[in-house]
């Protein structure tokens, strides 16, 4: 099975290489990360050979869950480097900028076993970390063969993947069973992985990183500041901050704004595109509704931007604007992409507003509805009417933002339980014990 999953792939790589040189021709992605994605690091990454900890985390939200672990990990394992991967650049960037403490950053390799092996030889790890859901057959199955252990952090399995995951469970039985502890962000998530095939003695609920990954409002904080700096608004200003929008999303989102404004002709829409390769078409389809429109990296500092949108060409600020907000609209949601994560308005204490695509936080999400602590809407005519409705209530707005805080403050705690598990998977010495999951 794991020679038909090879062959899938370089077939997939082959199919893709057209879109693929397109993008990088186009957006400069994948551009200079080629190599390192084929298992050629840099020898200085770790030029004397030192065993190491490599955690992988795809992009934004799972480096962000990462980074809660890094000093934790750091205390209890001093005699070991620590190393992260990301798959994209966006998460490339902010392991850069915003993880301290880790001694080397690089692009996952493909999962083909002659790149796996080579990563393997440089970074030489004695135990794997994956950061929510990314099982790789080929590297599970070489660390397998080399004696290093692995495990699964933040764990998920969403309402959308569980039915493909179902589909090959046969496959993905032999692929679990190549992982030593699965720590998963809630019980359905648990259940979900049992049943396509993981042992219920390695699966362990440990909770949502997450919570734990976010920073308490950075009033301080020199990164916040230097932001805020562009953003020298009066305090009687309102502001709409559209999170992490797709395609198709920033037009319903621009028809809220343009509602807002006929009540609040002072409003700020700070819209924030998830994908950099996106800016452009923000900015035109602002202009296209008659907004004055300004880029942020065109803002001037200690300055009021004197516009009415302003789109977030930027990387590792939107988590310092929240703080600024009126209102947030979570992205990924509207149109049937999964969602975002709401945690990070959530902890400023904002109110905080979703579509009905909320399949990549079920769990999170649900809990938020359950405790009236976000709203939810159906479709962009229910957006505009939310978002106007909280711009001219502040009592609710209030409500809503302190109810959200709340249940972050209540959901810490899954960082101190994961690093337990860990050390159960490598011992360092006795340490508290985290249960296993076991069924009802």
């Amino acid at each position: 099975m794991h020679a038909l999953y090879t062959l899938a792939i370089l077939g997939a790589a082959a199919a893709l290489s057209p879109w693929l040189l397109y993008q990088a021709l186009r957006y400069r992605k994948y551009v200079g990360s080629v190599a390192e994605r084929m298992g050629r690091l840099p020898v200085s990454i770790n030029v004397d050979g030192d065993p190491s900890i490599w955690i992988h985390a795809v992009s934004v939200g799972e480096t962000l869950a990462a980074r809660t672990l890094i000093d934790g990990l750091r205390q209890r394992y001093p005699g070991l480097r620590i190393f992260l991967s990301t798959t994209t650049l966006t998460g490339r960037q902010l392991a850069l900028t915003r993880v301290p403490g880790v001694d080397g950053v690089f692009f996952f390799p493909f999962d083909i076993p002659v790149f796996i092996n080579r990563t393997l030889r440089l970074v030489r790890p004695k135990l794997f970390v994956m950061v929510e859901t990314e099982l790789w057959p080929n590297l599970l199955r070489a660390c397998r063969a080399r004696g290093i252990r692995t495990m699964l952090v933040n764990g998920r399995i969403s309402a959308r993947s569980y039915p493909r995951y179902r589909m090959v469970r046969g496959f993905f039985r032999e692929v679990l069973a190549d992982v030593d502890r699965f720590c998963m962000q809630g019980e359905e998530s648990a259940r979900r992985i049992i049943d396509i095939g993981a042992d219920p003695a390695r699966v362990t609920i440990t909770g949502n990183l997450k919570f734990d990954a976010l920073e308490l409002p950075p009033l301080a904080d020199r990164g916040a500041g230097r932001v805020l700096r562009f953003f020298r608004l009066p305090a009687d200003r309102p502001v709409f901050i559209a999170a992490s929008t797709l395609k198709g999303e920033e037009t319903p989102v621009l028809e809220a704004f343009a509602a807002v404004r006929r009540r609040h002709p002072s409003a700020l829409l700070v819209m924030a595109p998830r994908k950099p390769e996106r800016w452009d078409e923000a900015v035109a389809l602002s202009r296209a509704e008659g907004f004055r429109v300004v880029r942020r990296t065109d803002l001037l500092i200690d300055s009021e931007p004197r516009a009415d949108v302003v789109v977030l060409d930027t990387i590792g600020e939107l988590a310092h604007l929240l703080q600024i907000a009126t209102v947030v609209f979570v992205g990924g949601s509207l149109v049937a992409q999964g969602g975002h994560n709401i945690l990070e308005p959530a902890v400023h204490g904002k109110p905080v507003v979703f579509g009905p695509h909320m399949d990549n936080f079920a769990e999170i999400a649900a809990e938020f509805l359950r405790q009236d602590a976000a709203i939810q809407v159906k479709d962009r005519g229910e957006l505009q009417q939310v978002v106007v409705r909280l711009f001219d209530d502040p009592v609710a707005r209030a409500r809503l933002g302190a109810a959200a805080r709340a249940l972050v403050d209540a959901n810490r705690g899954a960082k101190a339980r994961t690093l337990d598990a860990i050390e159960q998977v490598l011992p360092t010495g006795p340490r508290g014990i985290v249960r296993s999951f076991r069924r009802a």
